[in-house]
């Protein structure tokens, strides 16, 4: 798995005027290959009077899914410089629809690559992004008594406190990079005089 990767910090639209034609390109994050589909028909259906709507998206941190389409616009002019532009960026799990309203004046090859790829990264510029890092799920079990105290130290120290959960004992499930595991493992014994629980989990990503 990959240690981070960037994302859209949230959707967003930015509008340009090239040549009289509108470019309008929206992002937003996608976790999975069909919710960029269904973000892709949500802007068609916006606007239906648009010349094009051209798409480009890349899903998995690994950007293992890499999709682009230039709905009509000359072949390889529109979607593919879009998704370079995101991959050039770094950015996964995000989708790009970049909606055009023709004014009339022809681009030609060269002009349509450098506007698609252009409002794509004018647009990641405006709605800026924000890393995501890879980090191991551990899980705390505490007595209540203990509880509070230690919630409030895991925040204190920066820890990425991701659930917690009240029931006989209380359950804290913490996210720690992986170097971070065996550290972690020794200041919560020392902490809590070892009376915590400690078991490790899976992987997930979450905010640098």
């Amino acid at each position: 798995m990959q240690e981070q990767y960037r994302t859209v910090a949230r959707a967003g639209v930015h509008e340009a005027e090239i040549s009289r034609s509108r470019f309008l390109c929206a992002l937003a994050p996608a976790a999975t290959e069909r919710e960029a589909q269904d973000f892709v028909a949500r802007v068609r259906k916006e606007h239906p009077t648009a010349s094009h709507h051209c798409f480009a998206y890349v899903i998995g941190a690994d950007a293992s899914v890499q999709k682009a389409s230039d709905d009509g616009e000359p072949g390889g002019t529109a979607g593919v410089p879009m998704l370079q532009m995101l991959m050039r960026r770094e950015v996964r799990y995000t989708v790009a629809v970049v909606t055009r309203y023709y004014g009339g004046v022809k681009l030609g090859a060269g002009g349509l690559i450098r506007a698609y790829g252009g409002v794509v990264g004018e647009a990641l510029d405006a709605v800026g992004t924000i890393t995501r890092q890879r980090f191991r799920l551990v899980t705390v079990t505490v007595d209540h008594q203990r509880a509070g105290k230690l919630e409030n130290d895991l925040r204190a120290t920066g820890r990425a406190v991701r659930e917690v959960r009240y029931a006989e004992a209380v359950t804290i499930e913490v996210g720690l990079p992986e170097a971070d595991v065996e550290p972690f493992r020794a200041w919560l014994a020392d902490t809590t005089a070892g009376t915590a629980g400690f078991a490790t989990g899976g992987e997930a990503y979450g905010d640098a």
